[in-house]
């Protein structure tokens, strides 16, 4: 099909109330409404299609355009190296969480490519762009939590953007953190770099798990700023 009539199938796949309510989410009107597991299942069938034709002609418009183009980025058969130059690419298209969010989490060629991945993300938290930054984040929070690395990661929030989605990230980075490495964890907030807002906001992601037991919690209150 063409990419008009593509567009034109997109919205035969439109739920109204879906819209309204997820567009308060990603705060944006340029959305069609189409659930995410309706998205992934789009994205992965043009994976084994003329995926090229697909990123040629996406106009980065729509919501969802953004979504199904990130999404289809973990489904590509290809090595490292092919899947860095299309998601390089693609960077400058995210303008929400969610997008930013969505393509990260299906990125699991990052589990096979530690090490590269890892340098790559140091590109990114360098980045002008307070999303490649916050993409940057949260591909460390998914896949780079462990042993090999949590001393790293601890050294990359040493600089880092004043910008609300690039700060969440950071709480909920060193959330996770502190729920796998918790000795690590506390070292670090006891002797960290963060700003008060994002120490505080940190603070909270780790009270707000299920994962940390109460008498943690009443601990890491106290160490509010």
């Amino acid at each position: 099909m063409t990419y008009n009539e593509f567009i034109e199938y997109l919205y035969s796949l439109q739920d109204l109330k879906y819209k309204e309510f997820h567009k308060k989410l990603i705060l944006t009107d340029n959305l069609i409404g189409i659930r995410t597991e309706i998205l992934k299942k789009i994205a992965k069938q043009i994976s084994i299609n003329d995926y090229e034709k697909f990123i040629k002609s996406n106009r980065h418009i729509l919501y969802e355009e953004n979504i199904i183009h990130g999404l289809l980025l973990g489904y590509l058969k290809l090595d490292f190296n092919s899947i860095k130059t299309l998601i390089n690419a693609f960077l400058p298209n995210i303008n929400n969480w969610a997008i930013c969010d969505l393509t990260v989490s299906n990125l699991k060629i990052f589990k096979k490519n530690k090490k590269e991945g890892f340098n790559e993300i140091k590109k990114y938290l360098k980045s002008n762009n307070s999303w490649i930054n916050r993409f940057g984040y949260v591909l460390l929070l998914n896949y780079y939590i462990e042993s090999d690395y949590i001393d790293e990661i601890f050294k990359l929030l040493e600089n880092y953007k004043d910008e609300y989605y690039v700060k969440m990230s950071i709480a909920w980075l060193v959330s996770i953190c502190y729920i796998k490495f918790k000795d690590k964890t506390l070292q670090y907030l006891n002797n960290n770099k963060l700003d008060n807002w994002t120490f505080n906001k940190s603070i909270q992601k780790i009270i707000e798990s299920n994962r940390v037991q109460n008498k943690e919690k009443e601990i890491l209150k106290k160490m509010k700023k």
